[in-house]
């Protein structure tokens, strides 16, 4: 009996020190899912999540039992579309990362059978899990080459006496997309005098006029040309054939590095569009002759509060697509909005 005693003791006690411990863990556990995912902690989703992708394998990340995953705006299962075709990271990289609200969103190039492409990566995380995937892959080898050459990756911050609140820069980058749908040339254009924006790849701003030809003059001009400045390019009035700029889903925010990065819809209605009346009063006629829809994964770095470097991937897509994470009022609307934390 005594024996038996002394054995229950030392089992009771063990059993106390365990749930002690357990308890210990998961208070720990706790303590470490309510910490704020830092910079180094948003990238390492990224890369873990690119690995998983090199290795065709799902189950590598660490994904949420409930984890929404699109492509293109498609919801399709974990492990189809470049789950099977992803075969190496390229050398172009731009993070967005987004402390405050746990999101994280990339801009990269890769090689999908071996061939270049562009990637843009967007994740939400929760307790230390992927909550949600959003991937818009452009198959275009001449855009994924061109960010590669040109190699921009915003890592600097802005100075701390000039950042700006997370509502500013949404405002601001939104204040862009308004500017361009009200194509009136008389928008608020908050733009940096040497603005630039790289789109698929090449500049679309600020291009040397070739030998021999003459600048383009915007007072003439029947269209708008990549050798104009940003603000040049918006006050002209000739960016008529974009009619509505919707759905513009602003992912990630980093003020300490001036940093946006949305996902939009361009809409080309055709049509009547096409006839407009210029800010000097002339009738222009030009455009696409059918509609049809860009998709678009668009980052800005901002600086003294104004646009200063604009990177974007644009694609061709059926007219007034949804991106798969709105409902058809959101996914119509010309609002913008931060994305759900």
């Amino acid at each position: 009996m005594r024996i038996w005693r002394g054995t229950r003791a030392r089992v009771i006690g063990l059993g106390v020190g365990l749930l002690a411990m357990l308890l210990l863990a998961a208070h720990d556990g706790v303590a470490a899912s309510a910490q704020p995912c830092g910079r180094a902690c948003l990238e390492g989703f990224v890369e873990q999540y690119l690995e998983a992708l090199r290795m065709h394998d799902p189950h590598r990340a660490p994904l949420a039992d409930d984890v929404k995953f699109t492509e293109n705006g498609q919801k399709l299962e974990l492990g189809d579309g470049l789950w099977r075709t992803f075969t190496a990271r390229g050398s172009y990289r731009l993070f967005v990362d987004d402390v405050e609200a746990g999101h994280v969103a990339f801009l990269g190039s890769i090689r999908e059978a071996d061939t270049p492409a562009m990637l843009a990566l967007h994740l939400r995380i929760r307790k230390g899990r992927i909550a949600a995937a959003e991937t818009f892959v452009q198959r275009n080898e001449p855009s994924a080459l061109g960010f590669e050459d040109i190699g921009y990756s915003w890592r600097e911050p802005i100075p701390a006496g000039e950042q700006h609140s997370r509502a500013d820069l949404l405002r601001t980058a939104n204040a862009y997309f308004s500017g361009i749908q009200q194509n009136d040339g008389k928008g608020l254009y908050p733009l940096d005098d040497d603005c630039n924006r790289i789109e698929n790849g090449v500049f679309t701003t600020n291009v040397a006029t070739p030998p021999g030809q003459t600048r383009p003059d915007p007072k003439t001009a029947t269209r708008y040309s990549s050798q104009w400045s940003c603000r040049e390019q918006l006050e002209s009035g000739l960016l008529h054939f974009v009619s509505r700029i919707r759905d513009r889903r602003f992912v990630a925010i980093d003020p300490e590095r001036g940093l946006v990065f949305s996902y939009v819809f361009f809409d080309h209605g055709a049509g009547d569009t096409r006839t407009f009346q210029t800010p000097d009063g002339r009738t222009v006629t030009a455009g696409p002759k059918q509609p049809w829809t860009w998709e678009i994964a668009e980052a800005f770095r901002l600086e003294h509060g104004k646009i200063h470097q604009i990177m974007a991937i644009l694609d061709p897509v059926p007219y007034g697509m949804n991106s798969g994470w709105s409902t058809w009022e959101e996914g119509m609307s010309t609002e913008g909005r931060e994305a759900s934390r």
